[in-house]
């Protein structure tokens, strides 16, 4: 590598690494904030309500991928006439957020009577109008992400969680039950676009250029269709559980899925919004591109492990804790879902890597194939429990992680000791297992929260000193590049 190029290197990884710093601190007082919400929601409203809000969520998730049409994306990796590209990007995507919101009252009936679910009818119709509210701030919010603006985007982001968090709960306890989760959800919304036209200072314009738009949905449509395929394969679960069993066994299997999907699998988007943009400034050079992806992969590796293992070893205080004696069914699906996140974790983001060179036809030709064995999967699992749900879950992504490595491994010229090499987190998991099941064991008769307590200071306490005699210099070299800690 040449002294200019590793000069660029190393601003790239910098300005990412401080970009994902406040990228983090927004997702993670927002996540937090979201989990006190829902735990304290949990205790107000009956599995069922939780039901009614997935069914409706799901097709709310399918209809989201038309939403997009890979603009953002196309926006990101765009590097020439950025503020007409910005302009053609806002207009279409109002024009298809007020597509959505008239298709989404249409077919609201039909979903009802197929789930078999008359009440979920309006609660899809209201939920349809967040695609017209967040149409308003969408392209403001991929320029802040596109600058690498994270900082910037906490405000809206945090807007959006507590004043969702407020209405819902304040109308949960007055007694509007599932319409508690439905207004709040549209009062997040609509603050959050509101917040995103105060902390981003562009402004679009009555400006069109047909060759931009071709060019711009030309790249997003091989993004449209791996995000369906995505979608569908994500949600899939939700369908045959909406199908075989009932509105509370969906709200049970949601409501475990919650925790590996906030604390994990969102982390991991997190990552994508500030790995993408980085990885496009660096596309001229497969081995800064190869070097990137590696360090990446240590790193979510190392922060994604105890999160994991904690809710494997912990699921029963958490459950009990978090969210009541009411979802105590929830406790083994949360500890095969949460090793199903971790197995996602694993070079997850090379995905990123093909999106940034203008090649993310290689992510849908890698999908197809999964798309059909992992709704084979979940086809089987949901016909014996919800437990057999998840576990089919997990059996997909093992076989999706292996078919991901040898893709990248062909691409990147990635050996598989190169790519063993910045998996040490497992070695540093041992650490938190350690400690982590003796305190478990021995917490036995006392309290849920102070299982719960005992439980997780023992597994940090193990990992952080496992991770401090094994990657001790990555995690210094992470601090100074975040301007944490001085070189």
């Amino acid at each position: 590598m040449t002294e200019q190029s590793n000069s660029r290197y190393q601003d790239v990884t910098k300005r990412a690494t401080r970009s994902m710093g406040w990228n983090y601190l927004s997702f993670g007082l927002g996540k937090a904030l979201n989990l006190i919400a829902i735990s304290i929601l949990a205790h107000l409203l009956a599995p069922e309500y939780f039901g009614l809000i997935t069914l409706a969520t799901l097709t709310m998730d399918y209809l989201s991928i038309i939403n997009d049409t890979g603009l953002g994306a196309a926006l990101i990796q765009r590097t020439d006439k950025l503020e007409m590209a910005a302009n053609v990007a806002f207009s279409l995507t109002i024009i298809i957020g007020v597509l959505l919101t008239i298709v989404t009252f249409l077919i609201a009936p039909y979903v009802a009577i197929f789930f078999d679910e008359p009440q979920v009818t309006a609660v899809i119709r209201w939920l349809g109008l967040t695609f017209l509210l967040n149409s308003f701030g969408a392209t403001h919010n991929i320029l802040l992400q596109r600058e690498m603006s994270f900082r910037k985007k906490i405000i809206p982001e945090l807007g959006n969680t507590a004043i969702k968090a407020v209405v819902s709960i304040a109308l949960a306890v007055a007694g509007f039950g599932v319409w508690s989760l439905v207004i709040g959800q549209l009062a997040g919304t609509a603050v959050a676009s509101t917040l995103l036209w105060i902390v981003e200072s562009w402004r679009p314009k009555l400006a069109w250029d047909s060759q931009i738009a071709r060019e711009m949905l030309q790249y997003g449509l091989s993004i449209m269709g791996n995000n369906a395929l995505s979608a569908w394969e994500d949600s899939f679960d939700y369908f045959m559980i909406g199908l075989i069993y009932n509105s509370a066994a969906l709200g049970i299997y949601a409501l475990a899925y919650r925790l590996p999907q906030t604390l994990v699998l969102n982390i991991l988007w997190v990552m994508t919004a500030v790995l993408f943009p980085a990885f496009s400034s660096l596309q001229e050079n497969r081995e800064e591109l190869k070097k990137s992806f590696l360090s990446t992969m240590k790193y979510v590796e190392l922060l994604v492990m105890p999160l994991c293992l904690g809710m494997i070893v912990a699921a029963d205080p958490i459950i009990r804790v978090a969210f009541g004696e009411q979802w105590l069914d929830a406790i083994p699906i949360l500890q095969v879902l949460s090793l199903y996140a971790w197995v996602v974790s694993i070079g997850f983001h090379v995905g990123d890597v093909y999106k940034a060179i203008g090649r993310p036809d290689i992510l849908i030709k890698t999908s197809i194939p999964m798309f059909f064995i992992r709704l084979l999967l979940l086809w089987l699992g949901a016909q014996y429990s919800l437990v057999g749900v998840a576990i089919a879950h997990l059996a997909a992504a093992v076989i999706s992680t292996i078919l991901r490595y040898f893709v990248a491994a062909r691409f990147l010229k990635l050996s598989f000791m190169e790519v063993a090499k910045e998996l040490t987190a497992f070695i540093c998991g041992l650490g938190l297992i350690l400690l982590a099941i003796p305190a478990y064991y021995l917490s036995i008769g006392y309290s849920p929260f102070i299982r719960l307590m005992a439980i997780g200071l023992a597994g940090a306490a193990g990992y952080m000193v496992s991770v401090w005699f094994v990657e001790r210099a990555s995690v210094v070299s992470a601090l100074e590049m975040a301007g944490i800690r001085k070189n």
